[in-house]
């Protein structure tokens, strides 16, 4: 699944297997939290100038390809 991905890599090594910006110890999930807080591209990249906008955009791919791969339970109606 990360082969198609050029700035996102995981590695048991770093950061306890979790994903992170490649060359990085920068946490995915971190920056794409700091996204939902309301901070903008331009601010995280103040923030960490070792990533770049391809990179954080990449990310918002990485996490909607995994949200439609989401698998949903339908309750099934009791009679």
């Amino acid at each position: 699944m990360l082969g198609k991905f050029k700035w996102i890599t995981m590695d048991p090594k770093i950061c306890h297997g979790k994903l992170v910006f490649k060359g990085t110890r920068i946490l995915v999930s971190d920056v794409l939290e700091m996204l939902g807080s309301g901070m903008s591209i331009d601010e995280i990249l103040e923030e960490y100038p070792q990533l770049n906008r391809e990179a954080i955009l990449e990310e918002l791919r990485l996490a909607s390809e995994l949200l439609r791969r989401e698998r949903r339970v339908i309750p099934l109606s009791s009679r």
